[in-house]
């Protein structure tokens, strides 16, 4: 029962806060245009290159996490993915009358909600990894040196 709670759970965990990413990837392949028109959707610039280096992070992060290997920096940069996509692809408060089942903004106030989730989930993997912790020393020490 101690491996269980104590190396199973963390793993499990991490899994299914990542797992999403890889089939993202797969279908932005997959579905190309589709991944094209909802790239192109917002008021950044850029379209199809911007799916790029969003592939990236969800190929490359979600092992890292699972696998411990650099998993704070990693959780990091994927919850600013996520924060970043939120805001930028799942704006529901543009849509008019978004909170009516039928509307356009409808879905995207969900996706905006799942996405502040997963950051939720990848902040408890920043703080496991020390992430968090090291992060708050150095802005420690960056304040001590204006003190004086």
């Amino acid at each position: 029962m101690e491996w269980l709670i104590n190396d199973a759970l963390p793993v499990l965990a991490r899994i299914f806060i990542v797992w999403i990413f890889p089939f993202s990837f797969l279908d932005k392949i997959i579905n190309w245009d589709t991944a094209v028109k909802q790239a192109s959707s917002s008021w950044l610039p850029g379209g199809a290159a911007l799916l790029y280096p969003a592939m990236a992070v969800e190929l490359l992060t979600p092992p890292m996490i699972v696998f411990g290997f650099y998993d704070g920096i990693a959780a990091f940069i994927l919850a600013g993915y996520c924060v970043v996509t939120g805001i930028v692809y799942h704006a529901f408060w543009t849509y008019p009358r978004f909170w009516q089942a039928g509307s356009e903004g409808y879905p995207h106030i969900w996706d905006f909600f799942k996405n502040f989730g997963l950051v939720g989930g990848l902040i408890f993997i920043m703080y496991a990894s020390g992430f968090i912790q090291a992060v708050g020393g150095d802005i420690e020490k960056v304040a001590a040196l204006g003190q004086y």
